[in-house]
């Protein structure tokens, strides 16, 4: 009898010991999970959510911009939300930006979060050369523009060749799924399509292939002399196909359907381009060459200029994310202070923060293609928050140091297309009446939004 009792007492204890260590390791996982952090002396208010690790991320990813504004009316100008494991403070008062982009690279850096996001995306691994080289030398010089907006022209560079002849269709496949790639969202069969088609574009951009071309870009030029093992070239060549193309269609698709619905902002759009050619002495004419649309000719539409700005505005939603890299203050334009957490992100959603504040943008979702114009036809870029003049008004490429490089020749590309098709075509809605295409809440976050559904229009030749 004491024997038995004597073994009964030691399961007992071996049964405590694993209950016990299994709790252990329950506690720990939801610390690790962030169940148990709270909110620090001097922290932005801190929203958990109701779910440990997922925290507010369903109805995050659901629609951005609705859940940013509900916590924006629950805590205020800056808050704190768990997403998927990590805390994202999000700073909603455009007045203060300029506080984020000032600390870069220095206590807020982006080239850690974004290198992350594309080797686990793309499988390219990001290297101390993306950190010091800046694709503004290729892109952004006066000289250098000039070169690359002709080569536009002739339709010479590969990677717009490539995306818009060989991979278009593809490419909008993929670009539909990358929402849900991003967010981990992606079915079986939605996982093994993105990987066909992924490998499809390393495929047809591949070191081997672009070798046998007679023409190349100066920027593929020189990506090839990085000593790039060939496997993780043709990754990074689906990255620049990836940039190249996932804002270029979006953009493209609102600014004509905008000027199509507002004819008064066709007309005066309309009246530009063609006064423009006038001075350059060129006519549109049946066998007749080919228009040339040179640099100086871009740059000598302000109206167009206007109604590609606003377009950008209601289109543009890009999520500014910076990683903390220590313990440190962000100070706002008002003087509060806010203590901010090494290992978390700061984060900022312009598109409702300014871009469609009714104090900012009178009429916000209306389209005003003279919006950022004087009355003396020179560009707009004052406006005002709580009567303060804002430095961030407009910011579909980002803002500070990692401002898109690529805003220029991409603003460039916009311009062209407009400019060609309403010299070449009479462009009309097949149904004038016809209500706009809500965007899709779904791609908030990844830059041009898209539309929930085509439109269909006709185009004819004017000559």
């Amino acid at each position: 009898m004491l024997f038995a009792l004597l073994q009964e007492e030691r399961v007992m204890g071996v049964l405590l010991s694993i209950l016990f260590a299994l709790l252990a390791c329950l506690l720990g996982g939801l610390y690790y999970l962030g169940a148990f952090r709270q909110r620090r002396p001097g922290e932005p208010p801190l929203a958990r959510g109701p779910i440990p690790w997922l925290g507010h991320a369903l109805e995050f990813h659901r629609d951005m911009a609705t859940f940013l504004e509900r916590m924006k009316q629950e805590y205020g100008d800056i808050f704190t939300v768990q997403l998927r494991g990590s805390y994202y403070t999000f700073l909603m008062d455009p007045l203060s930006f300029g506080a984020v982009f000032k600390e870069a690279r220095t206590k807020l850096d982006f080239e850690i979060f974004i290198g992350r996001e594309l080797y686990r995306i793309f499988g390219y691994e990001a290297t101390e050369y993306d950190r010091t080289f800046h694709p503004s030398k290729y892109i952004m010089g006066d000289e250098l523009l000039l070169v690359i907006t002709q080569a536009m022209m002739s339709m010479q560079d590969i990677v717009f060749r490539a995306g818009y002849l060989a991979l278009f269709y593809e490419f909008r496949k993929y670009d539909q799924l990358f929402p849900k790639l991003i967010f981990g969202g992606l079915s079986p069969y939605e996982k093994r399509e993105e990987e066909r088609l992924l490998e499809l574009f390393r495929s047809t951009l591949s070191v081997q292939k672009l070798e046998a071309k007679d023409y190349m870009s100066d920027w593929v030029r020189v990506q090839q002399r990085r000593g790039f093992k060939e496997f993780m070239h043709d990754r990074y060549m689906a990255v620049l196909l990836w940039l190249s193309q996932v804002n270029a269609g979006p953009s493209a698709f609102w600014l004509l359907l905008y000027l199509m619905k507002h004819p008064e902002a066709m007309k005066a759009v309309k009246a530009e381009v063609e006064e423009v050619l006038r001075e350059t002495g060129q006519e549109v004419k049946h066998g007749g060459p080919l228009i040339d649309l040179t640099q100086d000719m871009l740059m000598s539409t302000p109206v167009l200029d206007s109604a590609v700005e606003e377009t950008l505005r209601l289109s543009g939603t890009p999520l500014l994310h910076r990683a903390v890299l220590q313990d440190m203050t962000l100070k706002m334009a008002d003087g509060r202070e806010y203590a901010i957490r090494e290992g978390d992100i700061v984060a900022l959603f312009p598109y409702t923060a300014v871009q469609t504040d009714p104090e900012v943008y009178p009429e916000p979702l209306s389209f005003k293609y003279d919006r950022f114009l004087n009355r003396d036809g020179s560009r707009k870029k004052y406006f005002y928050k709580a009567g303060k003049k804002l430095k961030y008004y407009n910011m579909p490429w980002g803002g500070g140091v990692n401002m898109c490089p690529g805003r220029l020749f991409a603003t460039n590309e916009l311009k062209q297309l407009i400019f060609l098709m309403l010299i070449y075509f009479d462009l009309e809605l097949e149904k004038p009446d016809e209500e706009m295409p809500d965007i899709d809440i779904k791609h908030l976050g990844f830059g041009a939004v898209h539309p929930s559904r085509d439109i269909q229009f006709r185009c004819r030749l004017r000559f």
